[in-house]
């Protein structure tokens, strides 16, 4: 399961490190470029919304399946689009589809014993950072070598390659829930209702991925002017320094089975705001860049660990249901993150998206200081 949610939640980061030669290659400026990231996680919110709470109606195995199918033909869609707005139809294809990722993290919390559940979690989701992390650095390579479609041909591929091996490896497992697909949305509203553990992880998560996407939404554009002037494959190679982030996994994940959980969210946060605070101080130092993408990762992917860790216990078996309600808003968080990253950048350079990408943690720090739950 982790080498397969890290293959397909690739598919959703290939374009980042590519928006600079997207923006030229479409003819629009990098304000409108930079919206590709927004698009995709929107149609990822949207998936989240939608398909993920299937997990708790239909068998999952059949669900993951033909999902990624799916996911394959929106990358066949990206690789031909000849202009920005079938562009930009295809990015909200492939985040619409990719929520498979969403539905296998709690099919992995589902199979797992309760007193390993955050280990468990933490190993999956390593796997995923690390599909995240090296999709920038292939994205990159690839399109140095054979143009920028040719990411797109090659993860369309890997999907169909990876939907036959799953509908092989993963056990059959039918959905738990006994109600209507309509009432099963309306209970995706009253799990925010009713937990508060839930609302507050999720101001936590939409707070460090806001500023996560302002980073690498606007880092193409920095490392591809002046001082830098860097290439594809160097701005993609940007990405493994986000490796601390999936070895931060596990440790959260040990942290919360131990009952640390808080002391390391507020820990956490702090870290991304520091991380954002020292890139926005220094800009055009490499070495703080590199030390502020290491350390950023680290924060926010602690903390992602830490949100979804302290979920999955509330609801054994309502997970989908909490994953859709805590992702959506997570990839929400996200979506305006790069957003409000790709004007600030327009507006005022690379001190903007600082701004931008400081103040969200700071906020989700300030929130953490009253919790009581």
């Amino acid at each position: 399961m982790a080498v397969a949610t890290g293959m397909t939640v690739a598919n959703i980061y290939y374009a980042q490190p590519l928006l600079d030669t997207l923006a030229k290659a479409f003819g629009v400026p990098v304000h409108t470029a930079g919206l590709i990231v927004t698009v995709t996680q929107l149609g990822y919110a949207a998936g989240l919304m939608f398909l993920v709470p299937l997990g708790d109606l239909l068998e999952r195995r059949r669900l993951v399946v033909t999902v990624t199918v799916l996911t394959s033909g929106a990358l066949v869609f990206a690789a031909m689009a000849p202009d920005i707005g079938l562009f930009f139809a295809a990015s909200l294809a492939i985040g619409v589809t990719s929520v498979v990722v969403q539905i296998l993290v709690p099919f992995a919390a589902h199979l797992a014993a309760d007193h390993a559940r955050g280990r468990v979690v933490g190993r999956v989701m390593s796997g995923l950072l690390l599909g995240i992390l090296l999709a920038r650095t292939v994205s990159g390579l690839m399109a140095d070598a054979f143009g920028w479609r040719s990411i797109f041909w090659l993860a369309a591929g890997v999907m169909l390659i990876q939907a036959l091996v799953l509908a092989r490896v993963l056990p059959a497992d039918p959905g738990k829930a006994r109600v209507p697909y309509p009432e099963l949305l309306r209970s995706v509203l009253h799990l925010l209702r009713d937990e508060p553990v839930l609302r507050r992880r999720i101001v936590y998560g939409v707070c460090v991925f806001a500023s996560f996407s302002a980073l690498w939404t606007a880092l193409p554009f920095l490392l591809a002017s002046p001082p830098y002037g860097y290439s594809l494959a160097d701005i993609g190679a940007f990405g493994l320094l986000g490796v601390a982030g999936a070895m931060a996994a596990s440790v959260a994940g040990h942290l919360h089975d131990r009952g640390h959980a808080r002391i390391a969210t507020g820990g956490a946060l702090a870290l991304v705001m520091l991380a954002f605070a020292l890139m926005g101080v220094f800009p055009h130092a490499l070495a703080a860049l590199v030390v502020g993408i290491v350390v950023l990762d680290l924060g926010v992917q602690g903390t992602q660990i830490l949100n979804q860790s302290a979920i999955y216990q509330l609801r054994p078996e309502a997970r989908s249901r909490l994953t859709t309600a805590y992702m959506t808003c997570y990839f929400a968080g996200g979506a305006a993150g790069s957003a409000g990253a790709a004007y600030a950048y327009s507006l005022a350079g690379w001190t903007g998206v600082a701004a931008v990408g400081t103040a969200a943690p700071l906020l989700a720090l300030l929130y953490w200081l009253s919790d009581r739950i």
